[in-house]
């Protein structure tokens, strides 16, 4: 089984159990937290929930990606619009949990590992956790809510997170408000009984510390000023021929170019709204088109599949990609918006 669910003390415990997969998220999965955070809202016994995962490596490296692969592949875009539907709406649920809801995050935690952890009202993190959203990369955008958790970071650093797909330490991810507290990973399992014994979350502020130094926060007045701009090609025209500037620039343009003007625009969308659920319609509205319009089955062909890292984008740069094509891809679908 690939998600161990049980009552432990006081609190309602959720593992992943996919660590060969690095616990990428399938629909199983997501039906199973759903179902758990369902039985447990009106449970006396529950006074919080905790999810963590096993293996070293990941917490949830993202989704199932060989299954949206598998059936996009074969003309069926409508299984991975279910599963999306499906997993945004247990994204809302966690961020509107009526009861405490802790996540312990060691390694890569990506993507879908984002969306069922870090809307949470209690994010810890450690010494191993890498946490980005990479999703341009493979031709998708940051969804799962993410847009919003890119939008609520400082300044502009959304933005700049959101189409360079960089990864954060803890600290850098407490800096861009992905998580709360930095507690050692060797601590984890006492921080788990301690919960377990009475459902008091204030046991993760007292065996939190000060991580090692991140090094997203020096960043954060040239980020400003260049993903500040009105535009994602007009920011990487500003961009410095220093080495963060050259890496900035190389690390947007690896994705897909239609995926980072939609990122750009998604994120300023959901500053807007600061708004889980309005978040989630704007990132569906992309991600139900993903595959049968956008770059995402080249994406995983090149970055999963093949592996030949020589993804074949439909547009050979940002600034081929209009704000026509960017509010082509950002409207209602013609099955309708998701609905919560």
């Amino acid at each position: 089984m690939s998600l161990r669910v049980r009552k432990n003390g006081r609190i309602g415990q959720i593992t992943l159990q996919r660590p060969e997969a690095l616990n990428a998220v399938t629909h199983e999965m997501v039906q199973g937290i759903t179902e758990a955070l369902k039985a447990w809202r009106e449970d006396d016994e529950v006074a919080c929930v905790l999810i963590d995962a096993e293996g070293t490596k990941a917490f949830s490296a993202g989704g199932d990606l060989q299954f949206m692969h598998e059936t996009a592949s074969k003309g069926d875009f409508e299984a991975g619009r279910t599963f999306w539907r499906d997993e945004y709406r247990l994204n809302a649920m966690i961020a509107t949990y009526p009861k405490p809801y802790v996540a312990l995050c060691q390694g890569f935690v990506m993507g879908g590992g984002v969306g069922i952890s870090l809307h949470g009202s209690h994010r810890v993190v450690g010494e191993t956790s890498k946490i980005a959203m990479p999703e341009c990369a493979i031709g998708l955008v940051p969804d799962v809510g993410g847009t919003l958790l890119l939008a609520r970071a400082p300044g502009h650093m959304g933005e700049y997170l959101g189409v360079t797909g960089q990864r954060m330490t803890a600290a850098d991810a407490i800096f861009a408000g992905f998580a709360d507290f930095f507690v050692p990973e060797s601590r984890w399992p006492d921080l788990t009984r301690a919960l377990a014994e009475d459902g008091d979350v204030s046991a993760i502020s007292a065996m939190s510390e000060m991580p090692e130094e991140g090094t997203l926060a020096a960043l954060r007045d040239g980020v400003d000023r260049h993903f500040g701009l009105a535009s994602l090609d007009e920011a990487l025209a500003s961009l410095p021929g220093n080495d963060w500037g050259a890496a900035t620039a190389k690390a947007i343009r690896a994705g897909s170019p239609l995926s980072a003007a939609c990122t750009f625009e998604l994120v300023r969308r959901a500053r807007a709204s600061d708004d889980i659920h309005s978040a989630l319609v704007q990132e569906y509205r992309f991600t139900s088109r993903s595959a049968s319009e956008g770059d995402f089955i080249e994406g995983i062909r090149a970055a999963i599949i093949d592996k030949d890292k020589s993804p074949r984008w439909q547009h050979g740069s940002v600034a081929e990609v209009g704000p026509d094509v960017v509010e082509a891809m950002l409207t209602s679908p013609p099955e309708g918006d998701i609905t919560f």
